[in-house]
């Protein structure tokens, strides 16, 4: 009873992280493995940040941002690619940010 306790524990906190992942096979005997998203090679054992803001290792992807949920109406969340973040600010004024409530990823 305690290991179903526990199992059930588990799944609900990887609910809550609602984070975007994907895995990948590891092939027996691999030294390096290849981004899906940038075609770069990597060491099996290695991690690193691809362009398209995932974090990832030979075992699969996780995005490296949270995407917030809930902000004011008046303000609008835009994405900064260079940096893989939301902006959250004010609709008409980029340089007043804008508290957020709730954010889901990551």
């Amino acid at each position: 009873m305690k290991y179903l306790a526990l199992a059930l524990l588990f799944c609900a906190l990887a609910s809550l992280s609602d984070a975007q992942c994907y895995t990948k096979a590891l092939q027996p005997g691999m030294t390096h493995c290849q981004d899906a998203s940038d075609h770069t090679w990597h060491p099996v054992g290695s991690s690193w940040r691809n362009s398209k803001c995932y974090d990832c290792t030979c075992t699969g992807c996780c995005t490296a941002y949270t995407t917030p949920t809930q902000f004011p109406p008046d303000c609008v969340s835009v994405f900064d690619s260079a940096a893989c973040e939301y902006i959250v600010h004010k609709r008409n004024d980029p340089t007043q940010l804008c508290p957020i409530y709730g954010a889901v990823g990551k």
